[in-house]
Parts: structure tokens; C-alpha cells; sequence
């Protein structure tokens, strides 16, 4: 499986867990069951997800933070789709945390946004990420 559908299974995942209302300790036995109803045997695809869904729940309050100063005074992150969230969570964290090209970063989130988000959901996710970028100096 290439990285952009292992890409496009941890969103699916991290969209599942944002519309639940789960404890950490339930993470694992959710992965375990997503991937299993996936039919996901690849190692590879369970290293990643696995990694960024527990990547994102440590750093969870960084990521937020984050996110929400690229907002402008009238948006809170209440105020986001669910998808534009776990989107922006998901990308936010492989820009910090992982040795991925930013440009690569974008393109793949716009385009998770172009699929799964409304009409305006990919240049809004553009215009976050790009804010970030430019924010912290990732290079």
C-alpha cells in the first residue's frame, strides 16, 4: 500500500475516533478493529497508523494550540467539521513530528479535503497548514 492510501486509512481512523467518545485506554482495541474491518495485514499500514493516532494524543494539546492560532478571531475549533479536524490533526502532526516534505504534507491533506470535506474544506485546509508552516519554520 502506498502512503497516500495509508494516509487516507489513518484519517478514516482519526475521523472514527473523533466522532466517538473514547479513552485512551480504548485506542488500541479500536486500531485493532478498524484495521481488522479493513482487512489490513500490511505492517508497514499498522506502524503508521498506530504511530499518528498515539502521535496525536500525546501532542494533542501542542496540535491543537497549533491549529487554533492559524484560525482567524471569528473561528473556533468547535466551529470546524469533524472531517477539517481530523484532517488538520493528522497533517499537523506528520509536520512537527515526522521527517515528511511540508509541501507533500499539504498536497495529500488538500487533497484527503478535496474527497472527504465540503466545497470549501480544501483551501481552508491549504490556507491552515500553510499558516503553519510559515508559523513555526518547517522547512
Amino acid at each position: 500500500m502506498n502512503r497516500t492510501k495509508t494516509r487516507k486509512v489513518a484519517f478514516e481512523l482519526i475521523y472514527s475516533l473523533e466522532i466517538q467518545t473514547i479513552t485512551k485506554e480504548e485506542y488500541k482495541e479500536q486500531i485493532d478493529l478498524f484495521l481488522e474491518s479493513k482487512e489490513i495485514d500490511d505492517k508497514v499500514v499498522k506502524d503508521y497508523v498506530t504511530d499518528v493516532v498515539y502521535g496525536i494524543e500525546q501532542n494533542k494539546d501542542i496540535i491543537i494550540e497549533k491549529i487554533d492560532k492559524e484560525l482567524s478571531k471569528k473561528w473556533e475549533l468547535s466551529r470546524l467539521s469533524k472531517v477539517s479536524i481530523a484532517i488538520l490533526k493528522l497533517a499537523t502532526y506528520e509536520l512537527l513530528y515526522k521527517e515528511i516534505p511540508y509541501k507533500v504534507v499539504i498536497n495529500e491533506a488538500v487533497e484527503l479535503a478535496k474527497t472527504y470535506g465540503d466545497d470549501n474544506a480544501p483551501a481552508f485546509v491549504n490556507g491552515i497548514l500553510a499558516s503553519i508552516v510559515k508559523n513555526n519554520d518547517i522547512k
